[in-house]
């Protein structure tokens, strides 16, 4: 098999491989590219793995003129820097000793060995400067059927790197077979290694927790997750039965955090930033609050109020409304015709802010309709009372 694409045929890419074959070293593409380029899907990172040690691969980089940063070079990764473009260049590796999380690593000069240590089939894929395939372990027929399976034992690999419990799924989604299901031996492999889900950083689970939800559809996935005891283990007080009627009414697939929010949960174990936080919290109370929907485009604007909506209708599990949707655009577009100086000598201080948000409450509840004379006695009186 052969592959093709601009990343593989670029300059920058062409000279990082005349860099180590021109000194008699092997330099293969490897994972993630290779993978999805025998897809036909976007590549986004150049990674290769070569016999050069990494103090070679610097030296070599360095006399062609390239930046070479030790990135990883304990574990063998040297990033090379070619015409600005950052491409992982890594030493074929072994395992020496695993914990769960961290591995002592020998290098290698065998592709096979390098290619046992990886985690799935389908991404132990390896590809020439000229997009010719080498698949040490068998992948490619996995790969052909969308078909993510652990190499070699499924227990072994996890116990190597408890962040697989985690990559199995959202793999899954992104590239398996939804008709095929999820295999079964690493779903079960993954189940009964869950404890080692609470030796992982929160920065770890987020990361892996943000690419899944952004998949086109995780229900499944996610729905795998929860049957096997671990959603809960991340993501305690979560409920997936909303998420797969959100990923068909959604108003904007693949935003993570309208999936999240739909969820519910405690995110603690995400390690969310504070913008993030405020979104998913602000979106699951909107969507589970009793505003209209002209109310969430003031509050919110028309692309969260839809998202809200979107969760809304997921949790009852019912059919967007477009009258709803053309509400909540029509509530973002509007202007709030009464101002802090229309109330002013009258009102001031507090008295001035609760009899605005009286005012601002029935214009929402009208959906605008109510002149600005109305809206002011409502304040003035409000405050008075």
């Amino acid at each position: 098999m052969h592959i093709d694409g601009d990343w593989l045929n670029a300059a920058p890419t062409q000279v990082v491989f005349a860099m180590l074959t021109g000194a008699g070293h092997r330099a293969l593409a490897v994972g993630g590219c290779v993978r999805n380029a025998a897809l036909g899907a976007p590549v986004a990172d150049v990674d290769l793995a070569t016999d050069a040690r990494p103090e070679r691969v610097m030296a070599l980089a360095e006399a062609a003129g390239l930046k070479a940063v030790p990135t990883g070079i304990d574990h063998g990764t040297i990033t090379v820097v070619a015409d600005g473009i950052p491409h992982e260049v890594t030493t074929f590796r072994r395992d020496v000793a695993t914990d769960g999380r961290h591995a002592t690593v020998a290098f290698s000069d065998d592709v096979t060995e390098d290619a046992a240590r990886r985690d799935f089939t389908m991404n132990a894929l390896y590809a020439e400067a000229d997009g010719t395939v080498i698949d040490p372990l068998g992948g490619l027929p996995d790969l052909h059927a969308r078909r993510l399976r652990f190499i070699g034992d499924p227990s072994a690999r996890i116990a190597e790197d408890y962040l697989r419990i985690l990559r199995f799924f959202r793999f899954t989604a992104w590239y398996g077979d939804p008709d095929h299901g999820i295999d079964a031996d690493g779903l079960a492999a993954c189940a009964a290694a869950g404890d080692g889900l609470d030796r992982l950083s929160a920065e770890r689970i987020g990361h892996e927790m943000r690419r899944l939800l952004a998949a086109a559809d995780p229900a499944p996935s996610v729905a795998a997750m929860a049957q096997a005891g671990l959603l809960w283990r991340v993501l305690p007080g979560s409920e997936p039965a909303a998420l797969p009627v959100l990923v068909h009414l959604e108003p904007r697939p693949s935003e993570w955090t309208v999936r999240l929010a739909a969820l519910g949960g405690d995110t603690a174990r995400l390690r969310l930033s504070n913008a993030e936080a405020r979104t998913v919290v602000a979106l699951l109370e909107a969507a589970r609050g009793e505003a209209s929907a002209f109310a969430l485009g003031d509050a919110l604007g028309a692309v969260r109020a839809r998202d809200a909506l979107a969760i809304r209708a997921a949790l009852v599990a019912r059919p967007l409304d477009p009258a709803e949707m053309a509400a909540a655009e029509a509530g973002a577009d509007a202007t709030f015709p009464l101002s802090a100086a229309d109330l002013m000598p009258e009102l001031s201080g507090r008295a001035l802010g609760d009899g605005l948000a009286q005012a601002r409450a029935l214009w929402r509840a009208r959906a605008g309709e109510v002149s600005r004379a109305a809206l002011r006695d409502t304040a003035l009186r409000a405050a008075r009372d």
